[in-house]
């Protein structure tokens, strides 16, 4: 990587002062990887609990001598200054403070999201947004208003998307053909084959109805093995059947799905995603082109896969990975032959990247926005496309809509749409809020069936967002 050279040769400042909002997994592992980070300053940190906000600081070792609870953005500043820490659970105050010169949003609410994002680009903070909840409603608004502001708004690498839309932008750079991308799942399918079971390794609690061990049935079998060529449809259809009591990806992988398909235009193939449990050297055999004994009709398509692997075997890590070619064939062969996994006729290859370190790796951006003025996504982050919600269960007019992680819904993606009564309503402008009818199982949910907020900064920002691009 040139990022040293980059830094010593175009950077803006000495170093970047980061203000980190909400101290989750991800937001404490970006505030205890700073004192390893050269340039990067973690100075503020704020969570609506105290404890956790002064948390972040004790895990990452720092010298909690100096470092300060605080109430307002004078006196974090004057702190700041004297060359202490500070945190506090007032979230709102991080954009006002004068030394802060990004703002991490990692607050995880979409409507609190949105208005410390809007805070902080009026304070002419750039900002890297964590809160995917957020960006996939009305990322490409705030992008936009970044911009007109002169700061940066950015997605982060660490997250799967993140480091996605950086992949797909590294492909074309070099000018590779991208047949199809997109992230492993979390958990992977660890197949004994000996004892014929399947067991999903993950670090999530297994809920009901999924089970995390299954035992296969000896004439299901044959469909574990390597797919056959030309028979990539079938073996994923029927691994689809056998599989189905393992865990499933959840509306967070379709998220963020659907934001790196908003930086990068490559378009989902079907509305719940085709999610073929693979091994990787089968990635490039199911995710190429029909032609060519893949799934998909055009290049260009987003999906998800779940690592499908024995338990001596090296799996996708939860990373990211692109299906390519070369449109020359010196080149291609070239791709093909020097280590890369082609399928069989040799016309793509899949290259991947099998970690994401979360917040450990998000310096990039930080960096990359503080010293140098330039995002790690892409210019042409649109919504083009939506994440909505099916009602999984019946709801009862007056439940609350839950998040990405709420089993009363599923998610599906379609071609962006507007607010409108009739139109499928945007997922994360549904959560927290009030079902207005009682709605069946099955249901796509739209507008008319929730209950709009009073004064909601997210709402109004997705109707300035669908009057400035749709």
């Amino acid at each position: 990587m040139v990022y040293h050279h980059l830094y010593a040769r175009f950077a803006k400042a000495d170093e970047v002062k980061v203000g980190v909002i909400g101290a989750g997994n991800y937001g404490t592992a970006i505030v205890t990887q700073a004192p390893y980070t050269p340039r990067l300053n973690v100075v503020a940190v704020a969570d609506i609990s105290l404890a956790a906000a002064r948390g972040a600081y004790e895990k990452g070792g720092y010298d909690m001598a100096l470092v300060f609870q605080v109430e307002t953005a004078e006196e974090a500043q004057a702190r700041i200054v004297e060359g202490k820490s500070v945190y506090t659970d007032k979230p709102e105050i991080i954009g006002a403070i004068s030394a802060v010169d990004i703002v991490c949003e990692s607050s995880g609410v979409p409507e609190a999201s949105v208005r410390y994002a809007v805070q902080a680009i009026e304070a002419g903070k750039h900002v890297a947004m964590v809160t995917k909840d957020c960006d996939v409603a009305v990322g490409p608004m705030l992008k936009r208003l970044a911009r007109d502001a002169g700061v940066i708004y950015t997605p982060v690498d660490g997250d799967q998307h993140g480091l996605l839309i950086q992949f797909y932008e590294w492909a074309k750079s070099v000018g590779l053909t991208v047949l199809s991308g997109g992230k492993a799942t979390d958990g992977e399918f660890v197949y004994d084959e000996a004892a014929g079971t399947v067991t999903i390794r993950t670090d999530k609690k297994v809920h009901a109805p999924y089970v995390e061990t299954i035992t296969i049935a000896e004439e299901d079998r044959k469909w574990l093995a390597m797919i056959p060529e030309g028979k990539a449809a079938e073996f994923v259809a029927r691994r689809k059947e056998i599989l189905a009591r393992l865990p499933q990806p959840g509306a967070y992988d379709l998220c963020e799905i659907t934001v790196a398909a908003n930086y990068t235009g490559m378009a989902p193939a079907v509305d719940t995603l085709v999610h073929a449990a693979l091994r990787i050297t089968e990635i490039p055999v199911a995710y190429a082109e029909i032609a060519n004994g893949g799934l998909f009709e055009r290049g260009e398509t987003i999906d998800l896969a779940t690592c499908l692997r024995r338990p001596d075997e090296s799996g996708l890590g939860g990373g990211v990975f692109l299906v390519v070619r070369c449109d020359n064939a010196y080149s291609n062969h070239i791709l093909v032959t020097k280590g890369q996994i082609p399928n069989y006729d040799e016309t793509a290859a899949v290259i991947y990247r099998p970690y994401h370190l979360c917040g450990v790796e998000t310096s990039t951006s930080l960096l990359m926005a503080g010293l140098l003025g330039i995002d790690t996504g892409s210019d042409d982050y649109r919504p083009r496309y939506d994440l909505v919600k099916v009602a999984a269960r019946d709801i009862k007019a007056g439940e609350v809509f839950g998040n990405d992680h709420s089993p009363m819904l599923t998610a599906r993606i379609i071609p962006a749409v507007p607010v409108n009564a009739s139109n499928p309503a945007c997922a994360h402008l549904l959560t927290g809020n009030r079902a207005t009818v009682d709605i069946s199982a099955g249901t796509l949910l739209t507008y008319d069936m929730v209950e709009e907020p009073q004064g909601s900064e997210l709402w109004a920002m997705r109707r300035l967002q669908d009057q400035t691009f749709l």
